[in-house]
């Protein structure tokens, strides 16, 4: 079924509940659809970081903002009755693999149950047209082999963050089938589907243990970043392209698309799948008067995948998605928010000027 939806038609006015909008990229979510013109409501834990771009862009100005933990039922079960959302955009988890050594137990009741929570919660209540709960590429079971993972891989994972994320697609899978069938869609039941991206990046993280906020400290210190494993291949893609996907699998779950109630990888164009050794050396040749990076691998650092790649032909094919932005390009926006708003601009208008930028590119790239 083609799209022919008008992006800011699909939106004005929709009651949309976004999990997580604390996060990184929860916030540039939660900032895109209020442009859009949707009432968002955000259940969320206090902001993961200092500073956040929770804080900067005074994004709790503009959403209704419930804070509360999606480990507790009761939280989630008020939360999504406040917001008698007609989309849900669940985005809140423990999304950093080496904390996931720290806190494994954790790592899994937010993942896990706390999915689970919110599903069952917007089964009972009723009324949801579209929920995309978000996942990872890390869900699949990495053989860290060359060719990259579909939609029908095997779920599973090395470290905890890593299979926590496969069990919550397997729950995902579960309710589908036993409580949102897409056949029923037709008559009003509710439209599921799952997203998994690659390495999101962009302006405004300010995360522990990511790669791209690792540099930004950085080379605004002026100090010499030390980085870990620099020849793992990721899927880098900046935060726009995987949200801009999941608008539009939540478009069409809206419009009653029963074909998209499934999994979909997100992805950049195979050839933007880079080292991290050179993301480190494009940014700091952007970055400008950085120093050189020291490479060295730390003893007794827990596992982390060396290789990993998504395919995207099904969300191509189907969704008719592309990427728009190349990853040397996405640095480049990476940068340039990152000395503006150092500079004093104001975080929320650079952040809406680079989603403009964004939107002005086209529906598809």
């Amino acid at each position: 079924m083609p799209n022919k939806t008008n992006e800011g038609d699909a939106w004005r006015g929709r009651r949309v509940l976004v999990t997580g909008h604390s996060g990184f990229k929860g916030a540039w979510l939660a900032l895109w659809l209020h442009r859009l013109g949707a009432e968002v409501t955000g259940l969320s834990l206090p902001p993961p970081t200092e500073p956040s771009l929770f804080d900067r862009s005074r994004l709790a100005e503009l959403v209704d903002h419930v804070e509360g933990d999606i480990r507790d039922p009761a939280v989630v079960d008020a939360a999504v009755a406040r917001a008698r959302p007609e989309v849900v955009f669940h985005l809140a988890a423990q999304p950093i693999v080496r904390t996931s050594y720290l806190q494994p137990v954790e790592t899994y009741a937010t993942n896990v149950m706390g999915t689970v929570h919110l599903l069952d919660a917007a089964r009972r209540l009723g009324g949801v047209r579209a929920f995309v709960c978000v996942t990872t590429d890390k869900c699949y079971e990495n053989r860290e082999w060359v060719w990259p993972y579909r939609e029908s891989d095997s779920m599973g994972g090395f470290d905890p963050y890593s299979s926590s994320k496969g069990a919550a697609e397997l729950a995902v899978a579960a309710y589908r089938r036993s409580f949102f069938p897409p056949d029923a869609m037709a008559g009003g039941g509710t439209g599921l589907a799952s997203v998994r991206a690659g390495n999101v990046v962009g302006g405004g993280d300010w995360a522990v243990d990511r790669l791209l906020p690792d540099l930004v400290r950085a080379f605004e210190r002026g100090e010499a970043p030390v980085i870990r494993n620099p020849g793992a291949v990721r899927p880098w893609q900046h935060v726009l392209e995987a949200l801009g996907g999941y608008l539009l699998i939540a478009e069409r779950l809206m419009a009653g698309d029963a074909e998209v109630s499934n999994a979909w990888n997100f992805g950049p164009l195979d050839e933007d799948a880079r080292a991290v050794s050179w993301i480190v050396e494009r940014m700091r040749e952007r970055w400008g008067d950085a120093p050189m990076a020291i490479f060295e691998q730390v003893a007794g650092s827990p596992h982390e995948a060396h290789l990993l790649r998504l395919d995207c032909s099904k969300a191509r094919a189907v969704l008719g998605w592309r990427p728009r932005l190349r990853l040397a390009e996405a640095l480049d926006w990476i940068v340039d928010w990152h000395k503006r708003v150092g500079s004093g601009a104001d975080a929320r208008d650079v952040t809406l000027e680079q989603i403009a930028s964004y939107r002005n590119r086209g529906r598809f790239a």
